[in-house]
Order: structure tokens, then sequence, then C-alpha cells
């Protein structure tokens, strides 16, 4: 009894020592994990889908078509909708004809002038409701100015703060992602870890150049080896979701062809590792190619999408990731998934390296 409760006992402090030890490991996983739960399970917040008449003009009367998207249109009460000019002012729907929780159409009767001297104004449509909260599609409807007209409805001033709000956590909803906007928490991370692992691997060199410790060129090999790895699942899903939102897996677009451009250097540093017997020409000629490897891999992907037309958000005049694309439900998971995959991708790096020292060790070489 005594042996056994002795056993039972070495082995629960072997598993603390390991948790321990690795306990950034296990937190790896377990915040990768909850990156996954959450981050699938979520769901997207009301949006608009599409709406037409996409043009009107003043004085008109004009039914909108509203298509929706996670909404329950059927269900609302006190369901309310207008139309928003650039200056701040609305007019509210005159009617609303709930066609199902998806559909509704809304009319509105335009006024015969704007407050301002445009000619034409674009406006947006948001909807509001005690169930869903706002749903806003910018853009929604361009009106036009033209003498004349019925409609003795004014353009009035537009209070936010009295509208109904929903504190659920969810995602937003953009209408050319939809729910691929999830990968986000996979694409986007896996490429920031990448860059994290990359700068290690670099310092590794760096480091090997002045101490000469072979070491540290093992670890600067294991480190951009994940890194690569890493950058081929990132193309991979960037393929996929490329075929979800712009209906093809590769588009002209500069920053894919950097990209690709960028793993191409980095996949010729094996090619140099292996092609090279010699222990110590192979880490002195691999350090410095992956010196300049990472110099290339700046302006590649960093320099050149922006000063071209890009799709990339941060690109060719798109807005980088933030505000309306990365609000603050998407930051709870975006910024946890890159801590989880860059544990994750240290501690597959480290198993690397230690398989290459014992690789070394039975060869001979070490």
């Amino acid at each position: 009894m005594f042996e056994r409760f002795g056993t039972i006992t070495s082995v629960g402090v072997t598993i603390l020592n390991t948790m321990k030890n690795g306990w950034w490991k296990i937190l790896g996983a377990v915040i990768f994990t909850g990156v996954l739960i959450v981050g699938l399970t979520t769901p997207l917040r009301p949006g608009i889908v599409e709406s037409s008449p996409r043009v009107a003009e003043t004085g008109q009367s004009v039914d909108v078509k509203i298509k929706a998207y996670n909404s329950f249109f059927a269900d609302a009460l006190g369901l309310k909708a207008w139309l928003k000019i650039s200056d701040d002012h609305v007019i509210s729907a005159a009617a609303i004809d709930v066609i199902s929780n998806r559909d509704i159409i809304a009319t509105f009767d335009i006024p015969n002038t704007f407050s301002s001297k445009k000619a034409k104004e674009k406006s947006t449509l948001i909807l509001n409701s005690e169930v869903d909260g706002n749903i806003i599609l910018p853009n929604a409807l361009v009106i036009r100015s033209q003498d004349g007209g019925t409609s003795q409805n004014q353009w009035t001033p537009f209070d936010i703060d009295k509208l109904h709000k929903v504190d659920n956590f969810r995602f937003p909803y953009r209408s050319t992602l939809n729910e691929t906007i999830r990968n986000t928490f996979f694409h986007v991370a896996i490429w920031f870890a990448m860059f994290i692992l990359l700068i290690i691997s670099l310092i590794y060199s760096i480091r090997f150049l002045i101490s000469k410790d072979h070491t540290l060129d093992i670890k600067a090999s294991a480190f951009t080896s994940v890194a690569i790895v890493f950058g081929l699942i990132g193309i991979a899903t960037g393929s996929v979701w490329a075929k979800f939102t712009w209906g093809a897996y590769w588009t002209s677009d500069v920053k894919l062809n950097m990209s690709a451009i960028a793993i191409l250097i980095y996949l010729a540093y094996w090619i140099l590792r292996t092609s090279i017997k010699d222990i110590d020409s192979r880490a002195r000629l691999s350090a410095v190619y992956n010196i300049f490897a990472f110099a290339m891999l700046i302006p590649l992907i960093f320099i050149i999408p922006r000063l071209t037309d890009s799709l990339h958000p941060g690109n060719g005049g798109n807005p980088a990731l933030g505000g309306e694309d990365l609000d603050n439900t998407l930051r709870m998971i975006f910024y946890p998934s890159i801590i989880a995959l860059t544990l994750i991708g240290i501690w597959i790096s480290n198993i690397t390296y230690r398989l290459e020292i014992v690789k070394e060790k039975v060869m001979g070489l070490y």
C-alpha cells in the first residue's frame, strides 16, 4: 500500500515539475483551444446583405427592399429605419413591411431638397430594433437632386443615443467577408507568429556570427524551419479565404505575389543547408543568408504592397486592420491567437532543435 502511494506521489511530482517547467507550452495550447472554441462558435452581428434600388431622386417615394443576415425582423418590436446623409441628417421610413426575419421593405418619402447644395448625396441605411440593435449599410442609396417633387418631409438631425443597443458578444458582420471573418484568427495571426519566429531566428544567426557557437546555428535553423511551415500554412489559409471573398484561390494581388517570393527565398535557406556538407561552412553561410532573407522580407511584405494597388487591408490605399475592420470583439480573440501560435511555434522549434542535436550526436558531428 505504501509502495503504491509512493509511486503515485512520484508520478504526481513528475507531472507538477513538467507543468512548472513547461507552463508556457500548456498556456499556448490552452489559449489556442479557447481561440478555436470562441472563434468558431461566436455568432456574427446582424448585417445588411443587399438593398435595392441603389439610386433615387428627391421628392420621390421609394420602396427599399432589404435583405439582411442573422437578423430577427419578424420578432422585433419597434423596428425602425432611416436614411442618413453625410451631414448627419436623416429621414425615417414612412412604413416598414416585414416579410420575414431576413427581408423587409422600407418606404421612404424623400424630401424635395438637401440640407446642402450638392447635386447628389450618398445615404446610409440604418435599421434599429430592441432585438438586433443597430444594422448599418453605408452608401446604400444615392439620392439625386431634381426640381419639383411632392414630398413635404424634411431632413432632421439624428440622435444616435436614442437607438436600442444590444450588448451581446458578437463578431462584426462584413458583407464581403461574411462568416470567413473568423479566418482573421488563423490566417493573419499565423503570419504574425511567423514574423516573430523569423526575428528570433535572425537573432540566433547574428549571435552565431559573433560567438561561432554551433548550437546557435542549429537554433536559428530550427526557428526558420518552423517559420517557413507557418508561412506555407498562412498562404494556404489565405488562398482559401481569397476563394470565398475574391472568387479565386490566387489573384494578381501584389501582396500575394510578394509573400510567395518571400517564402521562396526562405525555402532556398533549406536548400542551402542541405547542399553544404562542411558544418562550419554551412553554419556560416546559413547565418549570412538568413540575415539577407530577413532584409528582403521587409520590403517584400511591408513596403512594395503599400506602393501599389492591393486588396489587402493596409496596402494600396486600403485602411489597415482597425476600427470597423478589427473591432474590440475581434481583438479579444485575435491577439490571444497571436500569443498562442507564437508559443506553439517556439515549442515546436525547441523540439526541432533537440532533434537536430540528437541527430548530429548520433552521426558524430557534435
